[in-house]
């Protein structure tokens, strides 16, 4: 199983906190104690997939704060919700799914934007160039008829049919 990328919410860099909180910081023992777990417990959730600690130079465990809450979150599947370890997967799946699902999403609602203030900008260019080229449409019958209102009349007369 894939684990999360530093970035926000929104798919943005990582700032100063997210780099803290993912730097592996703590031994086993501190974070099993820090999770409520044994260490055993951790070495079998980093087999299974569903942790991934760093590693120091001398190939010893350090796990980050994310990894703390992730062990956490794992707990709390596990003995409050009674899901198994393949449960917790798939629920991990799921969650990544989602996450990527709502980065498209908001990619997809960006592009949008940008394609509506577009066409826009495009419909106003086109109303702007109509409105010097339109004349007002009279009906031939009505065009050239004799103005019922006072002052100057100009008779028309057509000829018959």
């Amino acid at each position: 199983m894939a684990r999360r990328e530093g970035t926000g919410g929104d798919g943005a860099k990582p700032d100063d906190r997210d780099v803290d909180r993912e730097r592996g910081v703590y031994m086993i023992s501190v974070a099993a104690e820090l999770a409520g777990m044994h260490p055993q417990t951790l070495r079998i959730y980093e087999t299974r997939g569903l942790i991934m600690p760093k590693r120091s130079p001398k190939n010893t465990r350090l796990y980050s704060q994310e990894d703390v809450e992730r062990l956490r979150r794992i707990q709390e599947l596990t003995s409050e919700l009674g899901m198994n370890l393949a449960g917790v997967e798939k629920v991990f799946e799921l969650e990544e799914e989602m996450e990527r699902m709502g980065r498209r999403m908001r990619s997809i609602e960006r592009q949008a934007a940008r394609v509506k203030e577009e066409l826009q900008r495009e419909l106003d260019r086109v109303r702007r160039s109509f409105k010097r080229e339109l004349v007002l449409y009279e009906p031939p019958e009505q065009a050239l008829m004799p103005s019922r209102r006072p002052g100057v009349r100009i008779r028309i007369q057509r000829p018959e049919r």
